[in-house]
């Protein structure tokens, strides 16, 4: 939380998730990183990967990720079909109703 990670912290995230692929639990907080819209895609594309997580926890308020960036991690998340537990914050980045509708 709030270690000015940025997008490219986020990159470098989500690539090594994507290493990942036999992950089946995940806590990440990266609150007030400012990791943007850019971030959340580097992050879905990564989370995207580990199709065997069954948990999945999400700290990632404060972030400025908007509409698109909350497409772009509902998307990974999506690819996760084993998930049975998710927790996911995103208060305090501007997703918007259309953002909130889709994550539904």
């Amino acid at each position: 939380m709030d270690n000015s990670i940025g997008e490219n912290g986020a990159k470098y995230l989500g690539e090594g998730i994507a290493k990942c692929v036999t992950l089946t639990s995940l806590k990440l907080n990266l609150r007030a990183n400012n990791i943007g819209e850019n971030g959340a895609k580097y992050l879905g594309e990564g989370i995207a990967k580990c199709v065997t997580l069954t948990s999945l926890n999400l700290y990632l308020w404060d972030n400025s990720i908007g509409e698109n960036g909350a497409k772009y991690l509902g998307e990974g998340i999506a690819k996760c079909v084993t998930l049975t537990s998710l927790n996911l914050d995103l208060h305090d980045n501007s997703i918007g109703e259309n953002g909130n509708r889709i994550l539904k």
